[in-house]
């Protein structure tokens, strides 16, 4: 069986939850990524910030993206998988939640993240196609 630990990227980048939201697209942009998880003051993860939200959520609504702090876009419960978790429970998890990317927590502790395509690319065709229909109908 294939896991989240077998597909995902090892060694994912927290952004502090008091950082500003133009600190987290500097980030992004160093890292090349379009995500970032939340980490608050206490190392516990409080959610991920996406380009998405930079963009909707920010710059969309006219709010400047140096006096808006990371934390303030993390939203509800924090969705998650497993490191051991297998790639079908995390298309899943992602179609139930309609998320492109999860955190992968071993534990307590954030090991990594698993995006969409890592997904894509361990399923089989007629599963890819369901996760790609389930994460794209707006």
């Amino acid at each position: 069986m294939t896991t989240a630990r077998d597909i995902m990227t090892p060694g994912a980048e927290c952004v502090g939850a008091e950082d500003t939201v133009l600190r987290a697209a500097q980030r992004m942009t160093e890292l090349g990524v379009g995500a970032l998880p939340i980490c608050g003051t206490d190392d516990k993860l409080k959610g991920v910030v996406t380009d998405r939200d930079v963009v909707v959520k920010v710059l969309g609504a006219g709010k400047d993206p140096a006096d808006v702090k990371v934390g303030d876009l993390a939203q509800g419960e924090v969705v998650t998988i497993g490191a051991d978790d297998g790639a079908e429970e995390i298309m899943v998890t992602m179609t139930q939640h309609r998320v492109r990317r999860l955190p992968v927590i071993d534990g307590h502790r954030l090991v990594g993240m698993v995006a969409q395509a890592d997904v894509a690319r361990a399923l089989p065709d007629p599963q890819v196609g369901d996760l790609v229909e389930a994460l794209s109908v707006d």
